[in-house]
């Protein structure tokens, strides 16, 4: 159902190749929005050092990773206590707790100041290490997947390059802990389409997440171990004016007699530095499809979405 792609095809000498690999997630990204990426720069070991981490981190007192809620910046850094966060459209609150690390600015004072700091777990120096090494490598990836996307649409190949480099992405280790009853209105990641331009997505191993097709009708989206599920977000569909599509898809409650267990994912949503422009783009644009959105800047769009999300008051 959902296709697989290798990067290393991109990274390749080869033209043959190369194109292959753009001709395949360009179509994918047409068609369902989803594709499972192996080939990527995440080693096994830093892998398996990031959920260690991880479980380390939401196994923490309560009260001590609520030291590290901070009021008034919308959940962009740090953690986010369980069931704060609510899919557009509701009011209940996912079935989830997690955690921001945010880009790590490069030489540029403006964007320091923009963007909230990243928090220091005191509790555990690994965790900000690892999350930090675990960050630059999938912004890597997704700056090459973002290259192929760049070639499809027909624009220059490093279109996407000025807009992402010191970009406002968000890596979010999401644990989702074991349910201890029946709940009422509540799935673990209730269904929506990302923000951003696109998400990559660690932990898709097991059934949980779905996507929908066209028609309407939900498929499990299960990853290999070593591969990431990267989707288009509604910014890139916006961009290209529908062409590629952002994709509705969700975490569903697992069956009751797996109720007990934790489920960890970690996407990383891929956001460009907020003055990007998401205009649809001209060569989108004709008389069979015609302009679908309003001129908007990628601040503005976000802005807009975190208030839908109940996390910025409007």
């Amino acid at each position: 159902m959902i296709p697989s792609v290798n990067l290393q095809e991109f990274l390749s000498e080869d033209p043959v190749k190369k194109q292959k690999f753009i001709n395949k997630i360009g179509s994918a990204y047409e068609e369902i929005g989803f594709v499972a990426l192996s080939g990527h720069f995440l080693s096994v070991d830093l892998v398996e050092n990031l959920y260690k981490e991880i479980k380390n981190f939401f196994e923490l007192p309560e009260e001590t990773k609520k030291q590290y809620e901070i009021k008034g910046i919308g959940g962009q850094r740090g953690y986010t206590s369980f069931g704060k966060e609510h899919a557009k459209g509701r009011t209940t609150g996912d079935l989830k707790e997690f955690w921001h690390f945010g880009q790590y600015v490069e030489n540029d004072t403006k964007l320091e100041a923009e963007y909230p700091k990243n928090l220091i777990v005191k509790e555990l120096d690994a965790f900000n290490t690892i999350g930090k090494q675990t960050y630059k490598m999938l912004e890597k990836t997704a700056r090459y997947v973002l290259r192929a996307l760049a070639l499809h649409l027909e624009l220059e190949e490093t279109y996407f390059d000025q807009y992402i480099h010191n970009g406002n992405s968000i890596l979010r280790p999401i644990h989702y802990p074991p349910i201890t009853q029946e709940p009422k209105d509540a799935v673990r990641a209730a269904a929506h389409g990302d923000i951003n331009l696109i998400t990559l997505l660690m932990g898709a191993h097991g059934k949980g997440l779905q996507v929908q097709d066209h028609e309407g009708n939900w498929h499990d989206a299960i990853a290999k171990p070593e591969e990431l599920m990267i989707n288009v977000g509604d910014m890139l569909s916006r961009l290209s004016n529908n062409r590629l599509k952002s994709t509705i898809h969700r975490v569903v409650n697992p069956p009751q007699e797996l109720w007990g267990s934790s489920r960890y994912s970690i996407p990383f949503f891929m956001h460009p530095v907020s003055e990007m422009p998401l205009n649809c783009l001209e060569n989108c644009i004709d008389e069979t499809n015609p302009k679908l959105y309003e001129d908007i800047t990628a601040g503005e769009f976000l802005n807009e979405r975190l208030i839908e999300l109940g996390l910025v008051k409007a």
